[in-house]
């Protein structure tokens, strides 16, 4: 089947729109997707770029949404005309997927960032040659091919065009904050970083019972948008040190949880230090800087974590829903942060999220869906 999808031929290059790639054919656990819309994620950009790789050319996109328009013979959950949020695929067979922890499933870079299909095969081909596929999605397409479990069904009076980016940043920020730090009533939490994930795991820290939920960042914008999403307390970096500026709001202590979005060594190091006594801070930035600690002082004596955390520790079918419940409630307020473009303003949408004019970018891949239909 021939589909159009944004191509990015080598490391750096610009997306191109083509007309000519060929969709492979589907196989038994497979859905196929009409694809509504899209969220531009920094990970898609860091691919693009080459921050990390996959392969070239390749088909990025990880945050999409559509409907259903054909299922394979051995489909359970599905049927053609199903509305759903496309996310990661876990292989379901592995320990940790058993566990119920299929963002440590052991093929999860098998199936996700190897570039073809679980089996091997390519996702895509364009005049014969293959193309390298995304999270086993590759949403940056009008038609794609998925597994079963890559897909979460949404109810159909909600708007698909908003709802996509919740498969990977809003599921990505909350999950860190629900599924991993759980912090209880009356704790504090500090995000660096209020981007999509960022806010995200903000709202999740409100939502948790927080009583200081401080939001950093370089641009008072985003900051003025953390304060009405939630945040107690903001803090430009730029003009204040926030290390010293959060011991203050928390009677010198720190912070019991840090969520580091930004992926800046000195960032990430700043959420270390602004940790209370045997605090923890999540460092979850797609980025290819390290940091420096002093492991006795930084660590030991002070009784500190600093931890990694894929994809929120989600399982999307559980966690989707949930921030829907929440949005629904007036609680998870993510659409907020989203700006629709057309499909073809790809570049331009991806050049907006770079320099932070958009805090999330939505494609809209077909201009004809009507919410609600």
């Amino acid at each position: 089947m021939r589909i159009k999808a944004a191509v990015v031929d080598k490391k750096g290059a610009s997306f191109e729109m083509r007309d000519d790639v060929e969709l492979a054919p589907m196989q038994a656990d497979d859905l196929q997707i009409h694809m509504v819309a899209t969220g531009i994620c920094h990970s898609d950009e860091a691919l693009r770029k080459g921050d990390a790789e996959i392969g070239y050319p390749i088909i990025l996109g990880h945050e999409g949404s559509g409907i259903v328009e054909k299922i394979g013979p051995e489909v359970k959950n599905f049927k053609v005309g199903d509305h759903v949020v496309l996310s990661f695929y876990g292989c379901g067979n592995c320990v940790n997927c058993l566990k119920g922890v299929p963002t440590q499933c052991l093929n999860y870079a098998a199936n996700n960032l190897s570039g073809v299909r679980p089996d091997g095969s390519a996702h895509f081909t364009e005049n014969g040659k293959d193309v390298a596929d995304m999270f086993d999605q590759s949403s940056f397409t009008t038609t794609t091919v998925v597994r079963e479990r890559n897909a979460v069904k949404v109810d159909k009076s909600l708007d698909l065009r908003k709802l996509g980016p919740l498969g990977c940043g809003y599921v990505t920020g909350s999950g860190t904050v629900f599924n991993t730090l759980k912090p209880r009533p009356g704790q504090t939490i500090a995000v660096f970083g209020t981007g999509a994930v960022g806010l995200a795991a903000m709202m999740a820290g409100k939502i948790s019972g927080c009583v200081t939920v401080i939001a950093v960042d370089v641009v008072d914008s985003r900051l003025k948008l953390a304060k009405e999403l939630g945040a107690t307390d903001v803090i430009n970096s730029k003009s204040e040190d926030a290390v010293e500026k959060i011991k203050s709001l928390t009677d010198g202590h720190g912070v019991d949880f840090a969520v580091d979005t930004t992926g800046v060594k000195k960032v990430m190091e700043d959420s270390i230090q602004a940790l209370a006594q045997g605090g923890t801070s999540a460092c979850i930035a797609v980025t290819p800087n390290h940091i420096d600690l002093d492991t006795w002082n930084d660590l030991c004596t002070s009784d500190r974590s600093v931890i990694g955390v894929n994809m929120g520790d989600s399982v999307p079918q559980i966690d989707v829903p949930r921030l829907i419940k929440f949005y629904q409630e007036g609680m998870f307020d993510f659409d907020k942060t989203e700006k629709f473009y057309k499909f073809d303003q790809i570049n331009e949408a991806n050049a907006d999220s770079g320099s932070g004019k958009t805090i999330k970018p939505v494609l809209v891949i077909d201009p004809d869906y009507v919410p609600g239909k």
